[in-house]
Order: C-alpha cells, then structure tokens, then sequence
C-alpha cells in the first residue's frame, strides 16, 4: 500500500450541506478543492440520515392522515392500506436521486471527491484513509481547510443498550417495520417529526418530554396549536415525564417513567426511539496537532467568520454549534469562502428561521415574544387566526395562527411566528421582511394573492392597526 501525495488550495471534510456548498461555491471561484466524507457521494446527514429522508416520509404520513379525515368532506377511500416495503423503497430512491445528482455536480466543478475518513498530520495537512483496506492512502498538503463534520444523535448512557428494539433516529428512518407501540422519549423536533410519522403508519405511540410543553423554547402560542393536534395523533403525550429506565424484556422493553410529582410507573413497548437531541462530531482525528479548540459543550470554537483559532482551519455546520440546521451550514459556507476569496462577510444568526416539519408545522425567526420579554425589551405582538383565513377553510385546516413580534416606537418586525399547514413555506416571507428591516406598515401595504395562506401575514399587520377586515380588533391609538 502506497501513500500518494499532492497539494490543493481547499479541503473541506465532510459532506453535507455545509461541505458540499463550500466545496461547489470555492471551485466555481477557481479554486482546487478536495471534498471528503465516508459516505460513496455528497450529502452528510441531511441526505442520508436527516432532512431528506424524513420529509419523504412526513409527506407519505400527511397523505395518510389527509386520506382518512377525508370522509368528513363527504370523501371516502376504501381499503386504505400501507405497504411499508414499497414506501421504504421510495424513501430511499429520494436519497439516491439526491445524493447522485450532488456527486455530478461535483463532477462538472471538477471538485476532488474522496471517500474515506480524514486526519489532520497538522494545520496544512490531511491524510484519507479509506474504509477498502487494499487501497492506497493519500495525504494532501492545503492552503485552507474547513471542518464539516456534521453532528450525530445524542444516547444518553442508560439508554445505550445493546438492543435493536432502541432506536435512535438513523434507526427510526430505516422503516424496518412498524411496532405495536413506541415510546418516543423527547418531545422536541426531532421525536415529534418520527414519531406522528409512526403514529400515522399505525403504532400506539406515547411521548415522554421531560419539559413543561412540547417543543422546548419555542414560541408558546404556537406550540399550544401544534400540542392539540398531537394529542389527537398520539396515544399519549406525558410532560414533565422522565424516562429514567429501558429494562429489555423478551416480548418487548420495559419504560420507567417518572413524572415531576414523583409518581413512578413502567410501561412495556415493542419499541423505543430516543430523540433527546445531537451532539457534535467534533473529535476529528488529528485536530489535537493544530490550534483547533472546543468549547464545553465540544462545540468547535470559531469567530464570526467561522475561522478557528488556527488560521488555516476553518469550521462551519453542526459543528460549531447551535441552531443544528442545514440552512445555517449554506450560510456559513458563503461566509468562508468569501473570506477565502478576500472578502469581509460575518456569519449573523439572527433571522436563521426554524421549521418543525409535524402535521401542522411550526416555524419561526428573529425575536420571539417568550425571547423579547426575557430581554425586558417593549414588544408589541398582532396575531391573526387562522379560523379567519378562507384558504384555511377551504383546506380544512383552520387551526393555524401568525403572529407577528413588532418594535412598538419604529414599528419595525421584529420576528415572526407561524403554525399551521405550509408555515415553513411561509416564514421565508418573514425572515426577508426581518432581515431588511421592514416595518408592519410596510407589510400591511405588500399586496398579497387572495385566497391564500401567505395573506395571513400581511392579515397579521393589518391587525396590528385595528384594521383587518376579517377580525375585529380596536383601531391602535396613535
């Protein structure tokens, strides 16, 4: 075995969407880029084990319960049925799709793909080792680097049995079949997402949040809409609940569940599926040799232009830190290689929006109400129901709700909140109206298409000034 060596003005290691948007947007500025990840083509967690594969199957749940609430507007399907295989095979023909068209486009860049796992030798040094022991090595000298490794489900330690019946979420999105009953362990986007999902495809599911309500720090107006329907969904949902044991059984595994009263029962599932979070995947092997440092959470340490304390070496993504979101990892990408390339850009995370992609999804920027009045800041909020909305009637989904967070001396937005069917579709018209600093007068005046979801913002804006036609609400003084 051979170790070959040559020289590149760009590593970037891992690659998900942060690692391939750096890796295309550098090479289409004339850079020579090496892109690195284990996996045979481009896509890190999102593709494989994430955004994507979980949405094809929200989609194929949303289908199911659309289908079965049909009957209350005179339409029936009969025989309804699921087959798991077939829908597996569809999930995973979406990856595939996505996955080989990203390794074209590296192709046409002419960026240097290589499977296999990086070691940093030093600050301008890696070396790729792949998984086929009968292949060479290579080392590969750089001018620049960036860490995008991407981050993994957290397991807390009494809940790492060797068991296949303990699921994490990779585990979840493999679909090998649907349990009897499921006990989800966490109620925040990522238990709520997986388990509707099951709960639509047929399984008994309880939710055990350790918090006071679902989604923990999320705008709680908001929340309160999502909870309704969960609770319609679920078999169960138990707040302030700890799962404090998994003892295995051989016809299932037994919970201890232990509520804030002190009240301690065990309940018996077929399965269990932990989603209390991610952690980092920041222990990439040879950083120890460079300047690289984390912070206590192991979170890589970078200033606002994502570069680490080593100068070569720069991080983005998961890996450094909260929010864990593919969108915020596409930003931080333009940022370094606009540094790379002589430019000045600074990574701002104040108007990264956020989507719960649940059977209604929640979605949300900027200053949030819960937020502006731990600040003490003066904040006024206009909200418009979504029980106003034709769109919503018509769509039989009136349930939803935007609010608005508004400075009330400039008027400006301040952030912007929305539950409902489509909400993440809709919250890119809030961040565009938070990042450019729009007004609510601004927005009251932005003509929107009738009947729509999307009028509901400008609606909002209108209720602020006491003049939506389809609430009443006091004229605001002046």
């Amino acid at each position: 075995m051979s170790d070959t060596k040559r020289t590149v003005d760009l590593v970037v290691v891992g690659g998900g969407p942060g690692g391939y948007t750096a890796a295309f947007l550098a090479a289409d500025r004339g850079m020579s880029v090496a892109l690195i990840d284990d996996a045979p083509r481009p896509g890190g967690v999102c593709l494989y084990r994430g955004c994507m594969p979980s949405k094809a199957l929200l989609h194929a749940a949303k289908v199911l319960t659309d289908a079965r609430e049909a009957s209350g507007w005179g339409l029936s399907f009969n025989d309804l049925s699921i087959d798991v295989d077939r829908l597996r095979d569809w999930k995973n023909e979406v990856v595939r799709k996505l996955t080989a068209g990203l390794f074209h486009l590296s192709e046409q860049r002419k960026v240097s793909f290589l499977q296999g796992h990086a070691e940093f030798l030093d600050a301008q040094t890696v070396r790729v080792t792949s998984g086929d022991v009968s292949r060479d090595k290579e080392t590969i000298g750089f001018t620049n680097a960036i860490v995008a490794t991407g981050s993994r489900p957290a397991m807390p330690e009494a809940f790492g049995l060797d068991d296949p019946r303990v699921l994490d979420s990779t585990d979840a999105l493999e679909l090998e079949k649907i349990p009897t009953s499921l006990l989800v362990v966490g109620g925040g986007y990522i238990g709520l997402e997986l388990g509707t999902v099951y709960a639509a495809l047929g399984a008994k599911v309880t939710v055990v949040e350790l918090s006071k309500s679902l989604l923990p720090g999320a705008d709680a107006d908001l929340v309160r809409v999502l909870a309704r329907r969960i609770d319609q969904m679920v078999d169960r949902v138990c707040l302030e609940t700890a799962a404090t044991e998994l003892v295995p059984q051989s016809a299932g595994l037994d919970a201890v569940l232990e509520g804030s009263d002190g009240d301690v029962r065990t309940q018996r599932f077929d399965q269990v599926l932990v989603a209390v979070g991610r952690v980092p995947n920041s222990f990439v092997p040879g950083l120890e040799h460079t300047l690289v440092a984390r912070d206590s959470r192991d979170f890589i340490v970078v200033d606002p232009h994502c570069r680490t304390a080593e100068p070569s070496i720069f991080a983005i993504g998961d890996v450094v830190g909260e929010p864990m979101l593919a969108h915020k990892a596409f930003a931080e990408a333009r940022v370094v290689v606009d540094v790379l390339c002589g430019g000045s850009l600074t990574f701002d995370s104040r108007t990264v929006p956020a989507v719960v992609f649940t059977d209604p999804e929640v979605a949300w920027c900027g200053l949030g109400e819960d937020e502006a009045v731990a600040q003490g800041r003066k904040i006024v909020v206009a909200k418009f129901p979504w029980g106003a909305s034709g769109r919503a009637l018509t769509l039989n989904r009136p349930e939803g709700l935007t609010k608005l967070v508004i400075d009330p001396e400039s008027e400006q937005i301040l952030g912007v909140g929305v539950v409902g069917v489509g909400a993440g579709e809709l919250i890119s018209e809030a961040v565009v109206a938070v990042e450019m600093g729009m007004t609510v007068t601004d927005l009251k005046n932005t003509i929107h298409p009738h009947p729509t979801l999307a009028e509901t913002v400008m609606e909002a804006a209108e209720v602020f000034f006491g003049e939506s036609s389809h609430v009443y609400r006091r004229k605001r003084s002046q």
